[in-house]
Formats: structure tokens, sequence, C-alpha cells
């Protein structure tokens, strides 16, 4: 089953006077499952699709599924409800709450879920244990380093279970082998949960560990190196 499909995707953006083409008739698919990432020079239109396919972001014109639904013509509230309960963010400054420790982080979009707190409270100590933060529940984010708090934010992501998972250059403010032990947590979730993983990156360190490289200019799709069936 196709985990995401985007078809036709066109988005241009206006900066003073100047156009400048977000995205430019990119057509994706991509299998439930994948591990796959975007590659693009800044500017490229890899963060305006992440943001297209998570709902943040409208296309000017196109379509996109998810999991076999259409999300582009979804009101806002449809759209916030979709991303509560099917997709998991990663972001490159983390966005974790200050006044609330990792435990709390973790468990605040199953709280909005609704999900009983003896049953937050026992997947936020899994979550933890899986995440190498087994003892650090009660840690606030200045407390930790960068590493621990992309940790955090990736238990955050993938808790609720989401079907999806983006991460928009998430080892961008992590040194080498932070990066690396990130991305080895990714895939192995990747492969625990079955989760389908779309990255925005530029980090050749981030590349390595893909099924499949999509690599954009310009906002075109301009090669699709597969690895492995993503």
């Amino acid at each position: 089953m196709k985990s995401v499909t985007c078809k036709q995707l066109c988005k241009t953006y206006h900066q003073g006077e100047v156009e400048v083409i977000g995205l430019d008739h990119v057509d994706l698919e991509i299998n439930e499952g994948g591990f796959v990432c975007l590659s693009a020079p800044s500017g490229g239109g890899k963060t305006t699709l992440l943001n297209a396919i998570g709902g943040l972001d409208t296309p000017d014109s196109g379509k996109i599924w998810l999991a076999g639904e259409r999300i582009d013509t979804l009101g806002k509230g449809e759209l916030a409800n979709m991303r509560l309960h099917r997709i998991g963010f990663v972001f490159q400054a983390y966005n974790l709450i200050p006044v609330l420790t990792a435990r709390e982080n973790i468990e605040f979009v199953m709280e909005v879920q609704g999900v009983p707190a003896d049953e937050r409270e026992k997947r936020s100590t899994a979550i933890l244990r899986e995440v190498g933060l087994e003892g650090l529940g009660d840690r606030r984010p200045a407390q930790m380093s960068g590493g621990q708090q992309q940790r955090v934010a990736v238990a955050r992501a993938i808790v609720s279970k989401p079907a999806l998972v983006l991460a928009d250059e998430p080892t961008a403010n992590l040194d080498s082998h932070t990066a690396e032990q990130l991305m080895e947590l990714f895939v192995e979730l990747n492969e625990h949960h079955g989760t389908t993983f779309v990255i925005a990156t530029h980090d050749q360190r981030v590349m390595r560990y893909a099924k499949r490289v999509i690599h954009m200019l310009d906002g075109k799709v301009v090669d699709d190196e597969r690895r492995d069936v993503a």
C-alpha cells in the first residue's frame, strides 16, 4: 500500500517582487514502511515538499494522498486532526516545551489525543527505554544535551504510533557521532514498528542510511535513487 502519493504538486512563493518556485509539478509515491530521504540544496524544494505532505502547507495545485486518503482538500480542523493522529514530526530545532520534563514532552501529544494517564505513562516509559533515555524522563530540555533533546523529539513523534514520520534536517545541530546514533535509531524504529520515514536533508551522513534518495533541484525531482524497495 502507498503511504504517500503526490500528483503534479506546484507551489510558488513571493519574496517581494521575486517569484520563487517551491514545487514544480512533483510526482511521488512512497510505499508503507519506506525509509526515504529528500535531498536538495537550500531552496531546492525538499522542506516545501515535506510540509505539503504533512499538511503544514497547501500546494497551489496538485493532489496528495496519505494511506489512500486525499488530504489537500481537507479544512484546517481536519488537517490538524490528521496530523495529530497519523503523522509524527521531528524538526531541526527539536521544538520541545522547555517547562516540561522529557516524559511530559513525550506524553503531550497522547494527552491531546485523549489517551488515559496510565497508558501514557506505560508508553512513555517504554519509548524512553527504546530511544536510550531510560532514567532521564524527569529532566527538562535545558538539562539535556542536543542529542538527548533530539531523542526526546523522536520519542514524542513515534510514541503515538503514527503511520508516517516526517523529519526536517534532524541532524543539522548534531555532531557526527550523535547524528549517526540518531540515524541508527531511525532505522531501528523503521524496521521494528514498520513506520514510514521521510527525511528532508542535504547531509550525506543521513543519506547513507536511506533505502531511497530523491534528489530535488529548483522544486523538481531530478533523480530517484533506489537502494532498496521503498
